[in-house]
């Protein structure tokens, strides 16, 4: 997976119904290139799915979870665009303290979550990693 790669799934998690053209026009790439390369993260699994984000209240149940994240030397760029490629990666903060990182993942259940640490965790730069299961929210939104 390159840069080309995870400016696309990015694109894509940020709207799935985004045109190949706006996509094309958005990374400098052609249209031809940008549609093998969608094509290939469907073939090899990394695109299993093009959706559409709801509300909390209308989400399949699954596994939601945060995940604190240590970075070592200065890293932080190459994995944080890493980070934002994978698909169940919602959100990614950076922060101060201890953790250089908080991902807020979402997977459809627990094996699916289980691999997703195991990518994470292989991820070049990442020392180590912390992760909670998110089990009931009672407030989402400010």
């Amino acid at each position: 997976m390159d840069d080309l790669d995870r400016d696309l799934l990015s694109a894509l998690r940020h709207n799935a119904r985004t045109s190949v053209s706006s996509l094309a026009a958005a990374t400098g790439a052609s249209r031809a290139t940008v549609t093998a390369r969608i094509e290939r993260l469907v073939d090899n699994g990394t695109i299993t799915a093009f959706t559409i984000r709801t509300g909390h209240e209308t989400r399949a149940a699954g596994v939601r979870a945060i995940v604190l994240i240590e970075v070592l030397g200065k890293l932080a760029d190459k994995v944080a665009d890493q980070l934002r490629g994978l698909p169940q990666v919602r959100a990614l903060h950076s922060t101060n303290g201890k953790w250089d990182f908080i991902a807020e993942l979402e997977d459809r259940d627990l094996a699916s979550f289980d691999e997703t640490l195991r990518r994470i965790r292989l991820i070049n730069g990442i020392n180590t990693t912390e992760s909670n299961i998110l089990l009931k929210t009672s407030k989402m939104g400010f």
